[in-house]
């Protein structure tokens, strides 16, 4: 297949709120503003920021659990952000999502054969041998025995809950899953495990992943490109080893800065970073990290800077450390990161 397997474009997602008996409109929560990017068959991009900052809404757009306000994801062409209920059913088969918490999602009155099985259920017929089947193989590629079939999700430790939950992801055969913090809530050695298994999955299948985390140890142990989400926006998306070498947004610098380095020879850079995060009910004018931005200039405050390619292949929005000679990506810009 020539091309991204899934490209989006402009995604936007704003809550609106209403207070009173009038339900006199107030300002909407911009949780995700103008997201633009691609992935390519087999590629890991992850998704980064702090908490709030628009990632997980960005899952859950991609797999339309909410609708979106504006921008189109597209896969093979078609914008399935448009598609009705009935048009959309088809096009869940390609796409799968491993969620954050694997205590609740699953459901706890299934036994492990039957939360695999279910979403092939929903689609075609099985017998109780091709059940079984296929509840057997999908364990045995996740590492986990076929006696634990008959299990309930409360028999299992957090380690075992997640792959099921992969297991689960992979029944459809999909070429895209989206993992949503699926490690953050496991032991240090147990997401070693499961971040093992997800790559060797990629290699084996040539299944393709959007890995959100917050995490930067994690990020860069498996991904293949990275995008610095802050406040609903993209401010930089590189090749991983690019971005951790030589970080040029601002944001970008402090995040890596402030990741713990278990080796102490290891140089640190210091970037001040001082400030909450501010609220997307009413960001800032121009770019939402000037009021904590060390670098901020007078344009800072007054206009929102676009997303610019740079020298080396990445893209940057910062009026300060994006060069004059860069330029605003053409339309398969973002394609090519």
């Amino acid at each position: 297949m020539s091309g991204p397997l899934l490209k989006v474009e402009n995604l936007t997602k704003h809550y609106p709120l209403s207070a009173g008996l009038l339900k006199k409109n107030i300002p909407s929560v911009r949780a995700v503003e103008d997201v633009s990017f691609s992935v390519e068959p087999a590629e890991t991009l992850c998704i980064v920021g702090e908490s709030g900052c628009g990632k997980s809404t960005v899952a859950r757009l991609l797999m339309r659990l909410v609708e979106p306000t504006a921008g189109r994801v597209l896969i093979d062409g078609t914008d399935i952000a448009g598609l009705k209920k009935d048009a959309l059913r088809g096009w869940r088969r390609r796409m799968q999502m491993v969620f954050q918490d694997p205590y609740s999602s699953l459901n706890p009155r299934l036994t492990a054969g039957q939360i695999i099985t279910e979403p092939v259920e929903n689609f075609e017929r099985l017998s109780r041998k091709q059940r079984e089947a296929l509840a057997a193989d999908l364990l045995a590629e996740v590492g986990m025995s076929s006696e634990m079939m008959h299990r309930l999700p409360s028999e299992m430790s957090g380690g075992q809950r997640q792959r099921l939950g992969i297991a689960r992801a992979l029944a459809l055969k999909p070429e895209l899953i989206i993992a949503d913090e699926a490690v953050s809530a496991l032991d240090v050695s147990v997401q070693a495990q499961i971040l093992n298994l997800l790559m060797n999955l990629q290699q084996k299948m040539g299944v393709a992943f959007i890995f959100i985390s917050h995490d930067l140890s994690v990020v860069e142990h498996i991904g293949h490109r990275v995008a610095v989400m802050y406040l609903g926006r993209i401010v930089e998306l590189a090749p991983r080893e690019a971005l951790f070498a030589k970080p040029v947004h601002p944001y970008t610098e402090a995040l890596i800065a402030a990741a713990p380095v278990p080796d102490p020879t290891r140089v640190r850079l210091e970037v001040p970073l001082e400030g909450e995060v501010p609220s997307p009910l009413n960001p800032p004018s121009g770019c939402a990290f000037h009021p904590r931005c060390p670098f901020a200039v007078d344009r800072c405050r007054i206009e929102v800077p676009p997303l610019v390619s740079m020298s080396d292949g990445r893209v940057v929005a910062c009026h300060v450390r994006a060069p004059p000679v860069a330029s605003r990506p053409s339309r398969h810009a973002l394609e090519r990161i």
